[in-house]
């Protein structure tokens, strides 16, 4: 590929030149040299493209609250987490707010995860006062109308974004599950566009749960509504399989550990997927997949491998199992089906 820059070898060289001075204190970081020069090209490029002041203001704030993101959760890459999605308007006696003070109390307390939210009131509160000050993020937005955070999150933990779509990212980057209480038009927002990333293969396969107290009945006209999506052929009818319901915090937690018991993580090697596994799949299994599954490859069949060179040499959980398939990226319902369907196997096994 042709490398991307200024076109001016003086320039170019200079560019480059000034990132390797600017690393060398830093070890490590040398490999992604060419990656940094890459930035400060794009960057130089817009101003020379006289782009306007605003355009260049919003590229200036995202760059810097991404950064600061980035840091912040980098400190805990080791530790699972879940985010909290729900209503900034849900009073504290409503049982919703209860429920999600429940869970995350569950998640943090029982089972060392830590719980992500939007740092406002309502749900998000409560999912900040269940998990603690030690076991709580809050990727803020700063709106005029809640432009503090709850009191719950600790400050080293609390990340204020001007733009909603950088803190949307950092919920879906950075989070191994999502569970979704009773809300308005933000949570909702947050509900289709998680379920459209991992529907469409922009984000791994995760565990989805939507969740209310008993008797609040929220989330009935919603699966109503996706019942009607289905029905009219504007979803596949696996498309379901991406999320979960649940009235029970205990339930909830209980999905999240169950996908995880097994399934670690995924990724595209040579055009193939590649499932890593912890716990290997029976021969007989793998047999029974192949029969069940054949209509999302696009050719060859579902096989256990070894780690591929590509993952050996870059140490990417080379211990672990594997599968590999040709998939179609297309049917993602039916994948999940088929993660879920390892993940069964390998419970039995254990029980």
């Amino acid at each position: 590929m042709r490398n991307y820059q200024l076109g001016e070898p003086d320039l170019d060289q200079r560019l480059e030149d000034l990132v390797k001075d600017a690393v060398a204190d830093h070890s490590g970081h040398d490999h992604d040299e060419a990656l940094v020069r890459e930035m400060m090209v794009s960057v130089l490029k817009m101003h020379r493209d006289d782009t306007d002041r605003g355009d260049l203001k919003i590229v200036n704030s995202a760059l810097k609250e991404l950064r600061y993101s980035f840091m912040v959760f980098a400190r805990y890459r080791e530790t699972p987490k879940v985010t909290v999605y729900g209503s900034a308007r849900t009073a504290p006696e409503d049982p919703n707010y209860e429920l999600a003070a429940e869970f995350a109390n569950l998640m943090a307390d029982t089972h060392q995860w830590m719980v992500v939210t939007g740092a406002g009131p309502g749900i998000m509160e409560a999912g900040n006062l269940g998990a603690g000050t030690d076991y709580g993020f809050g990727v803020n937005i700063r709106l005029p109308f809640e432009a503090d955070p709850n009191p719950y999150v600790h400050e080293s933990r609390l990340i204020n974004f001007k733009y909603f779509f950088t803190r949307k990212l950092m919920f879906v980057k950075e989070s191994d599950a999502f569970v979704v209480f009773p809300g308005g038009f933000g949570t909702q927002d947050e509900t289709f566009e998680l379920l459209t990333l991992i529907q469409t293969g922009k984000s791994d396969l995760h565990p989805v749960v939507l969740m209310e107290a008993a008797g609040t009945n929220y989330w009935d006209e919603w699966f109503k509504f996706v019942s009607a999506l289905r029905d009219q052929g504007m979803i596949a009818p696996d498309d379901t399989s991406l999320f979960t319901y649940t009235n029970s915090a205990q339930e909830a937690a209980a999905e999240i550990r169950r996908f995880y018991n097994n399934y670690h993580s995924q990724r595209y090697v040579d055009g193939k997927l590649v499932l890593r596994l912890k716990h290997e799949p029976s021969t007989s299994l793998v047999a029974e997949l192949n029969e069940e599954f054949s209509d999302i490859l696009v050719s060859g069949v579902i096989e256990k491998i070894p780690a591929t060179p590509v993952e050996v040499a870059g140490d990417d959980n080379i211990d672990l199992s594997r599968i590999r398939l040709h998939f179609d990226r297309r049917h993602l319902g039916r994948l999940r089906l088929m993660v879920d369907r390892l993940n069964a196997a390998a419970q039995d096994s254990l029980a």
